[in-house]
């Protein structure tokens, strides 16, 4: 996977690494040329008292380290470049990616491990792409060129090469092999203990509110323990690589001393030829030991590289249809007038023992309010949500102006709705920010005007910025009813063909939701409205209510008629619910 991940994202980046290669092939050939150009001097020069060759070589060796220098700080002036390009644009697809995902997918993977993939995964394959680039690249000409340089300085010591370094090679790998199982678990450990925090963070009022502070650090304690033992194994699998390399290094020094004295003592070899000879051993063992550094950081990255291809290789169970519809094909040609109809919709999640939703059928008009009500657990969101597609159905069909939404492209499907989800979410930023979020080209006096129709416009006006007030994280800066009146106005400045209430009046009053309703008839008038709601008072003045007791459609009327023991659509099921809110007499 880290080869195809390389392959793809590198190839925009390819006369940059080509350079880089070069750069380094220099750089590694400059270095291999010092020792013998060392060992001339002291053979030839000091040796020999010619005062004339030492200028002259010495000369040769700045030249060449001016080139050396110059040649490592391009390549890895390019290497960082290209690695960082590299690291931007997965960062960029995974993020598209997962934006076309549908809630299917994100239930998938949980919102934990993709934070983790398109951050500490990426940032995992950028290092050691900057490594291959600067370490990498030069370890095999070093070690070939050490190899040749070694053998053209005395052929019989090199026979030492044939030991050390599969000595070398065979602890190196032994110690890789037992890392690996620890760098792909260590990736796991980190989904879990991102899942804990992003849980506590996000639910810390809960916390406090129960006095379970010390159960949640108990439970951080054991996610963190669980990374902290993993990469406590790791690292003590790491920290003997380096003294073995160093102990392999330090004896293969020592070996080529003992057998070097006695071959110049026989005068079979020089001293500057020794000294060259142990150069070009270092340099050897050093490829070997970049090669180790290397080795070490690729199963990780291996592991962070599956990852990340395991999101960027999962298509979207909601595709955009091949040939889309247009809008203006809607309602046989007169454009869209958000008529929604249900044909035997059902829907289950995948791995469910059954459906959520069983054959639902009936039709959301024009002008006219539909209510959905139900007990928890009866499908009511899940319903809502197979409107805009976050959920695709699994039999049956939604149309709008009896098209199939899966015949529409997403951004034009998303053009006719207005949607409030059941937990207002607001974005960081300011209030005309997040109210354009629903029309970008909204001016100020539409932005008013919705805020006046949600019941917003007061609490809004009193800040001293206005439509500029910040904004929180999530809309941390306010209360629950205030947050979900300014979601309701972000749908309502965007003037939709059809609005989609997913029980987003809980948070208000009895008098503000009432007041709310009030306003938003006129607004409504033209467009179809589809309301979740857990709350009666909410929901009776509906043109259409549809109970739902376990994914099926139970009862199907008016308030009044739902309640009325005597009228045809009587539904038991309803008056269950009314009586658990309010007495018969105040229902009707």
């Amino acid at each position: 996977m880290l080869v195809m991940l390389m392959r793809r994202y590198l190839r925009p980046y390819g006369a940059a690494v080509a350079l880089l290669l070069v750069l380094q092939l220099l750089q590694t050939l400059a270095n291999l040329y010092l020792p013998s150009l060392n060992a001339d001097i002291i053979d030839n020069g000091v040796t020999q008292g010619d005062i004339a060759y030492i200028w002259h070589t010495g000369g040769w060796m700045l030249g060449v380290s001016l080139l050396q220098a110059v040649a490592a700080v391009g390549a890895v002036y390019l290497g960082a470049k290209a690695a960082t390009a590299f690291g931007h644009d997965v960062r960029r697809d995974l993020f598209s990616r997962v934006q076309t995902f549908s809630s299917r997918e994100v239930g998938q993977f949980g919102a934990p491990t993709l934070i983790t993939r398109t951050t500490n995964d990426v940032q995992q394959v950028q290092q050691v792409l900057i490594m291959m680039f600067t370490i990498m690249v030069m370890a095999p000409i070093m070690l070939v060129g050490g190899v040749i340089m070694a053998l053209q300085e005395d052929a019989e010591l090199s026979l030492l090469l044939l030991v050390v370094v599969p000595v070398l090679g065979v602890s190196v790998g032994l110690l890789m092999w037992r890392m690996v199982p620890y760098f792909k678990a260590m990736q796991g450990r980190i989904d879990t203990i991102n899942g804990v925090l992003r849980e506590q963070i996000t639910g810390l009022r809960v916390v406090r509110a129960f006095v379970r502070e010390r159960r949640e650090a108990e439970r951080f304690d054991v996610a963190n323990g669980a990374l902290y033992d993993t990469s406590l194994g790791a690292g003590k699998l790491m920290a003997m690589a380096f003294p073995m390399v160093m102990l392999i290094m330090n004896l293969s020094s020592v070996a080529v001393l003992w057998f070097g004295a006695g071959r110049i003592s026989s005068g079979e070899m020089q001293i500057g030829a020794l000294t060259a000879f142990i150069a070009y051993l270092m340099f050897i063992l050093m490829a070997v030991m970049m090669s180790t550094m290397m080795v070490m950081m690729l199963p990780r990255a291996a592991v962070a590289a599956g990852r990340i291809a395991e999101v960027l290789g999962t298509e979207t169970s909601v595709r955009e249809p091949d040939a889309p519809a247009s809008l203006s094909s809607l309602s046989g040609g007169a454009g869209p007038r958000g008529l929604v109809t249900f044909e035997d919709v059902t829907f289950g999640y995948p791995g469910a023992e059954e459906p959520v939703l069983h054959g639902l059928s009936f039709t959301a008009r024009p002008g006219e309010t539909t209510a959905i009500i139900g007990s928890t657990g009866a499908g009511k969101t899940t319903l809502l949500n197979l409107v805009p597609r976050l959920f695709d159905v699994t039999g049956g069909r939604v149309l709008i102006d009896g098209v199939d939404v899966r015949d529409l492209s997403t951004e034009d499907l998303g053009s006719l709705l207005g949607m409030v989800p059941q937990k207002a979410f607001l974005f960081s930023g300011t209030i005309a920010g997040n109210l354009r979020y629903g029309k970008p080209d909204a001016t100020d006096s539409q932005m008013w005007q919705a805020l006046e129709i949600t019941q917003a416009r007061d609490f809004v006006e009193a800040l001293p910025e206005g439509l500029e007030a910040p904004v929180g994280q999530g809309g941390s800066t306010f209360s629950g009813g205030q947050r979900q009146r300014l979601a309701m106005a972000r749908a309502v400045v965007r003037e939709p063909k059809v609005y989609l209430f997913d029980d987003s009046f809980s948070a208000l009053d009895y008098a503000t939701d009432a007041r709310l309703r009030a306003a938003m008839e006129p607004r409504t008038q033209e467009s179809t409205v589809i309301v979740v709601a857990q709350r009666v008072a909410t929901i009776r003045g509906a043109d259409q209510i549809l109970v739902l007791d376990h994914g099926r459609i139970v009862g199907r009327g008016m308030h009044h008629e739902l309640l009325d023991r005597d009228h045809p659509r009587y539904s038991e099921t309803y008056e269950e619910i009314v009586t658990s809110q309010m007495t018969l007499e105040e229902a009707a």
